[in-house]
């Protein structure tokens, strides 16, 4: 029996000579397997490690640009034709996040995601796109073009208020239609409508759910969208057939927002100008008082630059007794696109987080304000002077009815940036009113505004008007 003991043990000795003879240098088994560059064996702790220096290189190499989003891109259409899905198929992130969105499977606020796109060197047409910085066709290092923030908008008929904020933070728009329902649906033309009001000239058309039907039903449904944005501002925008869920022709779709949305022209030299989308307390329950971080507020910077440790002021800020009073705040912090910065400017989505009592900020309570510097920005307005110009027909509801002409007393919401507020009409003359506002907002002379009325238990936009006091 001991000599069998004694017998066992040897190739354990054996086992371990080995494995410090790999520590030292590799056995002579594993240096005829030595990789041409010297680094050992092949399959040697000193490989891996080579192989991971030389992936952090070639990522190195490949991200030139910084990931700071340029643009902000609109997703809008009906419900449940896909808005979501594409925003997941674009960027890898599912936006609906909130318990009840989850509950009922609806987008119900604004989401937001980024992306960069890349293009490939040695490809040909749509093939060359990608969000990914190694090709999956040819497996050569891609190029960087941009990084786009993408703000995911609800389509049900009841959130059109929340659309109408989210389109002031949009500098283009991917507009979905669905491929297995007729075309317009009532919201796909109320978006396209709000599109307008907005500015928003720079459109692409998505005919999404492509895979769920035949080529002629496909066809068809093209043709029908073709008809309905005859005459519109998206008279020329490219129609891209996709399949979200699939994942097919998004090459395509990247290839055409590269081309039909490009990035506008700023001026870093205007005075600051944000709008409030979100707002958050970030402080968990029972977090310690010397640990409390200030609030956060969420939006899109208009015009000019913020940096850390600057004075901003939020109108029109808070209500203390019967009046709202703007605040005065310090700059901690700046994020865009995951990655903290010290300055940020026009393009993108934008996050920072202030001295304020987070109080203030919980639940998007400061949704609607405008961020500027001390004394720059207008003082909270209670009543507007509007210049309206009504819509012949109703927009969003299935049946079209007339725009009946506003009159004294009617209650109105109106939309401005991502402000929106409620009031009641106290003078009419021809296409001028006068609107007594419920909740002040930050407006200047020459802004425009989307108008909407109730309509069969439904706000419905009815159209627009210019601020003129």
């Amino acid at each position: 029996m001991v000599v069998e003991v004694k017998e066992m043990k040897k190739p354990e000795k054996e086992k371990a000579a080995q494995k410090e003879q790999m520590k030292e240098g590799g056995t002579e088994e594993g240096r005829r397997h030595e990789t041409p560059s010297g680094k050992g064996s092949a399959f040697s702790p000193q490989s891996k490690d080579a192989f991971a220096i030389e992936k952090t290189k070639r990522a190195q190499k490949v991200e030139k640009k910084p990931l700071v989003p340029e643009v902000s891109i609109g997703l809008v259409g009906h419900v449940d034709h896909g808005k979501t899905s594409l925003t997941e198929a674009l960027t890898g992130k599912w936006t609906d996040t909130h318990s009840e969105e989850v509950k009922r499977g609806i987008t119900i606020r604004l989401g937001y995601a980024e992306a960069t796109f890349y293009k490939c060197p040695k490809c040909k047409g749509h093939e060359q796109y990608s969000r990914a910085p190694k090709c999956q066709r040819c497996f050569s290092d891609c190029e960087p073009l941009r990084t786009v923030s993408f703000v995911d908008a609800p389509g049900h008929e009841t959130l059109m208020a929340t659309v109408l904020s989210g389109a002031a933070l949009m500098d283009g728009a991917i507009l979905l239609v669905s491929a297995i329902e007729q075309c317009p649906q009532p919201q796909t033309r109320e978006h396209l409508k709000a599109l307008e009001i907005v500015g928003i000239k720079n459109i692409v058309i998505v005919q999404n759910k492509i895979d769920l039907v035949t080529e002629d039903q496909a066809m068809k449904n093209y043709q029908q969208i073709k008809d309905f944005i005859k005459g519109s501002i998206a008279e020329n925008a490219p129609i891209i057939p996709v399949s979200a869920r699939q994942g097919i022709n998004i090459d395509a779709l990247i290839e055409a927002i590269e081309k039909a949305i490009p990035t506008p022209a700023r001026d870093p030299k205007k005075p600051l100008k944000m709008l409030v989308a979100r707002s958050f307390d970030v402080n968990k329950p029972g977090t310690q008082i010397d640990k409390l971080r200030g609030a956060v507020i969420g939006g899109s910077i208009i015009e000019g630059v913020v940096n850390v440790g600057e004075i901003i002021e939020l109108c029109p800020g808070i209500k203390i007794k019967d009046r709202f009073h703007p605040i005065v705040t310090k700059v901690m912090g700046i994020q865009q696109a995951m990655r903290d910065v010290q300055t940020a400017g026009p393009g993108g989505l934008v996050g920072i987080s202030t001295e304020m009592d987070p109080y203030w900020t919980k639940s998007d309570s400061m949704t609607g304000n405008v961020v500027g510097m001390p004394g720059k920005l207008p003082k909270p307005a209670y009543q507007l002077n509007l210049n309206v110009h009504l819509l012949e027909r109703v927009v969003g509801s299935r049946e079209e009815l007339k725009v009946e002409p506003i009159k004294i007393n009617d209650p109105l919401m109106l939309t401005m940036g991502t402000a929106r507020t409620v009031g009641v009409v106290s003078s009419s003359k021809g296409s001028r009113i006068a609107v007594g506002l419920k909740l002040p907002v930050c407006a200047l002379k020459g802004d425009k505004v989307a108008i909407s009325r109730q309509v069969l238990g439904r706000w419905r936009l009815i159209g627009w008007g210019i601020i003129e006091a």
